[in-house]
């Protein structure tokens, strides 16, 4: 009896140092991963609205717009994040677009656990480099085992259909819901 009394007091202590332990750990990182969070988020930007030289965060029914200005102050298009459910996890993705909202300036990857090799490879610069000037009025479409036709089309990745079909269900999604908050001014 006091063998087992010993060993239940010697694990609750021990599992208390150690939760007390994670605690301090998360404490610690949380500001930091923060921080790194909006420095990747303001890269991200710049990189999806190549023209922008600065940009202002518009809130519009819990959804962050970020309006990318040039020199001048001028709208040069709008960038938002999208997510959505993707073969092995979520995918998280900046978009950038024009200010009418017609046509993309291009995409970043921001979170992604795709299966590597096959669905990582929508982080690609090659998969990245087709959501430049893409025209999203009609729907972006994806097209399998052969080149890209029309100028809403995007060329799926090999053996990645899925990841390349979640990127575009993002897409389309996202811009729909922020062409309707944005029309809402």
């Amino acid at each position: 009896m006091k063998k087992s009394v010993h060993m239940v007091l010697v694990l609750s202590i021990v599992g208390m140092i150690s939760g007390a332990s994670l605690v301090g750990v998360y404490r610690y990182a949380q500001p930091r991963i923060e921080e790194n969070k909006k420095a990747e988020i303001r890269r991200a930007v710049f990189e999806v609205l190549p023209e922008a030289k600065d940009y202002n965060t518009i809130i519009k029914e819990d959804r962050l717009i970020y309006q990318g200005l040039d020199s001048s102050g001028n709208l040069v298009g709008y960038a938002f994040i999208g997510e959505g459910a993707g073969y092995q996890g979520m995918i998280e993705i900046m978009i950038g677009m024009d200010p009418e909202l017609n046509q993309t300036r291009g995409i970043q990857i921001l979170e992604s656990v795709e299966t590597p090799g096959l669905g990582a490879k929508i982080t690609s610069e090659s998969f990245g480099e087709q959501f430049k000037a893409l025209l999203v009025v009609p729907l972006i479409k994806l097209i399998k085992g052969k080149k890209a036709e029309e100028d809403n089309q995007i060329q799926a990745i090999t053996g990645a259909t899925i990841s390349s079909q979640t990127v575009i269900d993002i897409l389309n999604n996202t811009i729909k819901e922020v062409r309707e908050r944005l029309s809402k001014e």
